[in-house]
C-alpha cells in the first residue's frame, strides 16, 4: 500500500530537472505557491527561493542540509543533488502551505515543528538527512483523512 502511494507521488511530482531543451515539466506540488521560481528548463532559480523566504543563500544552504559555499557557485547550484533538495523542500512547504496559513508559517512550520510520527524530528531534519520521501508519503496520509 505505501508503495502504491510513492509510486503515484512520484508520478504525480517528478523530482529530476527536464533535460537542456525538453519542456519543464509540470510540478503539481510546486505549481500554485512557487512556479515562478522555476525556470523553462525545469531548474528551480535558487536566488529566487531565498529571496521569496527572506533568507540569504547561505541561510537556504543550511535549511536544506547543504554546505553555505553550495548555492553560491552556478555549477553547484544547478547540480542534482542541490535542486533535488531545494525541490523537495518546495514540495513539502507547498502541500502544507493551505494548512499552514501561508508559506512564511508554513516555513516556520518545516524548520521547527517536531513530528511524532517521526521521532519528534522536524520536516527540515528529514530533508537533510534524505528522507524527504517518508515524509511526503506522511503527509499525502494526512492529506486523504489519516491519523497523524
Amino acid at each position: 500500500m505505501a508503495r502504491a502511494r510513492r509510486e503515484a507521488s512520484a508520478a504525480r511530482s517528478p523530482r529530476e530537472p527536464a533535460a537542456a531543451g525538453a519542456e519543464a515539466p509540470a510540478f503539481s506540488a510546486l505549481a500554485a505557491p512557487f512556479s515562478r521560481l522555476i525556470d523553462a528548463g525545469g531548474r528551480i532559480e535558487i536566488a529566487e527561493v531565498a529571496d521569496s523566504f527572506g533568507m540569504s543563500k547561505s541561510q537556504l544552504a543550511e535549511t536544506i542540509g547543504l554546505g553555505r559555499e553550495t548555492l553560491y557557485k552556478a555549477a553547484r547550484a544547478e547540480a542534482a543533488r542541490t535542486q533535488s533538495r531545494v525541490r523537495e523542500m518546495l514540495e513539502i512547504i507547498g502541500r502544507i502551505s493551505a494548512w499552514a496559513g501561508g508559506k512564511e508559517q508554513a516555513m516556520a512550520w518545516y524548520r521547527a515543528q517536531p513530528i511524532p510520527a517521526f521521532g519528534g524530528r522536524t520536516a527540515e531534519s528529514l530533508v537533510k538527512s534524505g528522507q524527504a520521501g517518508p515524509l511526503r508519503d506522511y503527509l499525502d496520509h494526512i492529506a486523504m483523512g489519516g491519523f497523524a
